[in-house]
């Protein structure tokens, strides 16, 4: 699968100065790693978001967002969020800051 260049550069642009990234290419999309855990990533226009159990159930319920369920069983604690949840760069900012607070708990690696 490929991923939305477009919305890659978005996510970059955002992060950028916040915190150190360093991309790879996983589940056939991108993924964004803080401290050498997976913070956020792409896949196809969608975005997975890693937001730690906790917020898991909550997040569900929000409008465009969907289990992370790449291999037939869903991954707690990852979510994808459809483009049309993250259209402005306010709501994909909103997300990647609860992908950013939820792996600065993670201990490091």
């Amino acid at each position: 699968m490929a991923y939305d260049e477009t919305l890659a550069d978005r996510v970059r642009t955002l992060l950028e100065g916040k915190v150190e990234t360093e991309e790879r290419k996983m589940f056939g999309g991108l993924a964004f790693m803080v401290d050498n855990h997976m913070c956020c990533g792409i896949l196809d226009s969608r975005l997975m978001a890693r937001i730690g159990r906790e917020a898991y159930t909550g997040a569900l319920s929000e409008a465009h967002v969907e289990p992370m369920d790449f291999t037939g069983r869903p991954l707690k604690g990852f979510v994808y969020v459809a483009a049309e949840g993250i259209a402005s760069d306010d709501e994909l900012a909103a997300w990647l800051e609860r992908c950013l607070v939820f792996v600065r708990t993670l201990p490091a690696k």
